[in-house]
């Protein structure tokens, strides 16, 4: 076992607890800005060099939007063309950066700066060695062991992005998308996890939810996290079927549109009809009417129509064993609610999700 490691990790579950979430504002963004000295000519023209960055990524974006509509027409560019066209409008970003840093060797915040351009352009060994020049200079920047923890958590060894993600959390404990990328990682990988931190699979499911939870009671609003969370539950098996509702009705309640709520519906309609709430579940998929989720509405349909039917159903709910779900769950989520101590009701694996990306900064 892991002890120191393990120790780490039990304190930072159980210390810098935030406040209630109630009492939060909500964040503005999920990523902090590097606060900028207007006295520092080498800062602004760093700054200025990042929106020249941003302006490439947008351009080029918008290329490929463009080229795949003409394409979709019978026209557009040749792949190999529009590919070197992007090398040449990023390779005078990359130039931009070498240039600021040959003048600047000692800025921190330049090397973070052009190892996120790197990493965003699919040179992660690069952006690596950018972020460790940066780590080099400035070991209390939280947002450098991020980065580098999001590289280990892809590239291996696992071990590394474990330790890297705690030493963020460190430095700062109040950033939502810390505790988000390290219950994703520690999710994914939970053999490693297992063996890391000499705990059990049920132990590290445990701990990637509760990570995952810290991340909401410092963001609440954010609808992506508040799904990745959601989402987490059809790992488990058995599956928390209260767990899982409470969690989705969450993230139902600060959709910001009707696609978004409508996606939710399908979800929680599938957990629904997998635990025996039937006319629930029907409700919810009425509501839908997007026909973006048209297949899976139908697909979903027709398992209700199975399990609803006594003879088609090969595996019927045991309605004595189930148990009752609040219908007022609040919209954040708590980090004691018990609605049920135990449950035996397994999801089928055809509507698995694909895992959330790691965030950078």
């Amino acid at each position: 076992m892991n002890n120191v490691a393990l120790g780490l990790l039990s304190a930072l579950l159980a210390t810098n607890q935030p406040q209630d979430a109630s009492n939060l504002s909500p964040q503005i963004t999920r990523v902090p800005s590097a606060t900028v000295n207007t006295n520092d000519a080498a800062e602004l023209e760093l700054q200025k060099l990042m929106m020249d960055d941003d302006a490439a990524a947008d351009e080029v974006d918008k290329w490929i939007r463009d080229n795949d509509a003409l394409a979709a027409k019978g026209a557009g560019e040749p792949k190999t063309e529009l590919n070197k066209r992007i090398r040449t409008r990023f390779d005078i970003v990359r130039k931009g950066y070498e240039d600021f840093l040959l003048r600047h060797p000692s800025s921190a915040h330049g090397y973070m700066a052009y190892g996120s351009f790197l990493n965003d352009i699919g040179d992660e060994e690069e952006a690596k060695a950018q972020y460790e020049n940066a780590r080099q200079l400035d070991p209390k920047n939280p947002a450098v062991w991020n980065n580098l923890a999001n590289y280990y958590g892809e590239n291996g060894p696992l071990t590394n992005a474990f330790a890297y993600y705690t030493e963020a959390i460190r430095l700062d404990p109040a950033e939502p998308v810390y505790y988000e990328n390290f219950a994703t990682t520690v999710y994914l990988y939970r053999k490693d996890a297992e063996e890391f931190y000499g705990i059990t699979e049920k132990q590290v499911f445990d701990t990637a939810l509760e990570l995952y939870r810290k991340a909401i009671r410092l963001d609440p609003d954010d609808f992506s996290l508040a799904t990745d969370y959601a989402q987490s539950y059809y790992g488990i098996k058995p599956l928390r079927t209260n767990d899982a509702l409470v969690a989705w009705t969450n993230a139902l309640q600060i959709a910001r549109d009707d696609n978004e709520r409508e996606g939710v519906f399908i979800h929680l309609a599938r957990i629904k009809i997998a635990a025996g709430y039937f006319a629930e579940a029907k409700a919810q998929l009425d509501a839908v009417t997007n026909t973006a989720f048209g297949d899976i509405k139908k697909r979903l349909e027709r398992n209700l129509a199975e399990r609803e039917n006594p003879t088609t159903n090969k595996t019927p709910v045991n309605v004595s064993t189930r148990v009752a779900v609040a219908t007022n769950i609040p919209a954040v989520v708590q980090a004691n609610i018990v609605i049920a101590a135990t449950n035996e009701v397994d999801v089928p694996t055809d509507f698995m999700v694909s895992p959330p990306a790691l965030r950078g900064q």
